[in-house]
């Protein structure tokens, strides 16, 4: 496609989003890897940011679409925002996700982006197969304690939690605990701080929640974005 037909495709797409987008739609995101993942999927809905959160001490970002915002907040705080009506509509982590509970939310589609996993990390050296096999009591470090709580459960561990909020990886290493329980993406960090990766929990990707108030006043709006969300992720699927 030339440049003057993406021109008019991207001016059709805009046309679009302004005649369907008819209610204001408040977006909550986190910086980082949710928000620059998440970019393709507004550009699909006609929509852009026309801030780079990197450069603007904002936490309100205009779009494109005088009638959608983007608020930036902690990834831990999006479910919350979403929740109480803070924001129409987030993206989040399924982590995020699971450890604040879903009370509120409509969470219609799993955005494929942001993926990684959750798993279980012990030192080199450590028999973790071996102390699981005996039943010895671990002390785990995380900061996913209800992940951790349901996985080791469900094993039949015994385990002592210690709730961290940073810097899992030094855990093990000064004796704070057995393992850790985090989010593993490559696994060198883990290598460089001479940690393996044991046991793989689940797999982790980013969602699209909705406010479920907000989807039934503005059911058309957020329709649009999640229908334009959703067949981006289905073509971006189809690619690979």
């Amino acid at each position: 496609m030339n440049t003057t037909n993406k021109t008019l495709a991207n001016d059709s797409v805009l046309a679009s989003s302004q005649s369907r987008v008819t209610a204001p739609i408040t977006l909550a995101l986190s910086k980082g890897r949710i928000f620059d993942e998440t970019l393709p999927l507004l550009k699909a809905a006609g929509l852009e940011v026309l801030e780079n959160p990197e450069h603007s001490r904002k936490l309100i970002l205009p779009t494109n679409q005088p009638l959608v915002r983007v608020v930036l907040v902690r990834a831990s705080d999006v479910p919350t925002y979403v929740e109480y009506g803070g924001a129409d509509v987030g993206v989040t982590g399924l982590d995020t996700l699971i450890e604040h509970g879903g009370t509120g939310l409509y969470q219609p589609l799993d955005l494929q982006i942001a993926k990684c996993r959750m798993s279980v990390a012990v030192p080199e050296g450590f028999d973790y197969a071996g102390a699981v096999k005996q039943g010895s009591r671990l002390k785990v470090a995380t900061k996913y304690m209800t992940i951790a709580r349901d996985f080791f459960a469900q094993k039949g561990v015994h385990v002592d939690l210690v709730k961290l909020y940073g810097s899992m990886e030094l855990a093990p290493l000064t004796g704070l605990a057995d393992a850790i329980v985090d989010l593993v993406s490559s696994g060198n960090t883990l290598k460089a701080n001479h940690l393996i990766e044991v046991e793989q929990i689940m797999a982790i990707s980013s969602r699209m929640v909705i406010n479920q108030a907000a989807f039934k006043l503005k059911q058309s709006s957020i329709k649009f974005l999640l229908d334009a969300f959703a067949q981006a992720v289905n073509e971006k699927a189809k690619g690979e």
